[in-house]
């Protein structure tokens, strides 16, 4: 039986209109995406073979093309649009932090932060470049790899703050495993950037660690 044989109230699409997004399985929201099935199975099914196939949603989400690709009914048409959709909510995200006070509103900036780096496998290094009024100006991920004094480098992190005239920064960084807490050479890298960025009077105003369940902001621990 197809999607357009059941009963209206079951349909995705028809689901998500009366009812709301949020009442739909991930299985159903992946089901708009791939929009058609295959001989024997619906949309519906192929979304709940896809998910059988990864551990869990962020899992596939964070998979390659060819991984994603091995569920039969989805090729590189049906995996380009999911990643769109995934693109945009980060876009949505990010467009959510510009247009608050990253300080007054952290969930907001953690979201977005979390969406951007915890895909990551490795390390990347980012900063949020604001404005007098702490508002975000842009965000940027500037170095990959162990974060330590060898691969951060503070001349850079100057120079794309000048670039973007920013009175403030928020730096940030993943921990691919998982766990948020501050090393110390992320405690010496941020005290080297402070330092470089306090002789052109640019504040640093927090240092975001993203694992897997928390967020750990140096702000907070007394760290900056």
């Amino acid at each position: 039986m197809s999607i357009i044989d059941w009963p209206e109230d079951e349909r995705p699409r028809e689901k998500l209109l009366d009812k709301g997004a949020a009442s739909l399985s991930n299985a159903e929201l992946l089901a708009i995406f791939i929009q058609s099935g295959t001989k024997g199975k619906t949309a519906v099914d192929i979304g709940r073979d896809l998910l059988s196939r990864f551990k869990t949603l962020r899992e596939m989400l964070e998979a390659d093309i060819a991984s994603v690709c091995l569920t039969r009914g989805i090729g590189p048409a049906k995996y380009v649009q999911i990643i769109a959709a995934l693109e945009l909510g980060r876009r949505y995200l990010e467009e959510d932090v510009k247009n608050q006070h990253p300080l007054t509103s952290p969930k907001a900036t953690r979201d977005f932060l979390k969406s951007r780096l915890l895909p990551y496998k490795h390390e990347v290094f980012s900063c949020l470049f604001m404005d007098n009024r702490h508002r975000l100006i842009i965000y940027k991920e500037l170095f990959t790899g162990t974060i330590d004094g060898a691969s951060v480098y503070p001349r850079e992190v100057v120079k794309m703050a000048l670039k973007h005239n920013a009175a403030a920064v928020i730096f940030a960084h993943n921990h691919p495993s998982g766990v948020a807490e501050p090393s110390q050479s992320d405690i010496h890298i941020t005290q080297r950037l402070k330092e470089a960025l306090l002789l052109i009077d640019i504040r640093v105003l927090d240092h975001l660690i993203v694992g897997n369940q928390e967020i750990t902001s140096f702000a907070e621990r007394g760290l900056l």
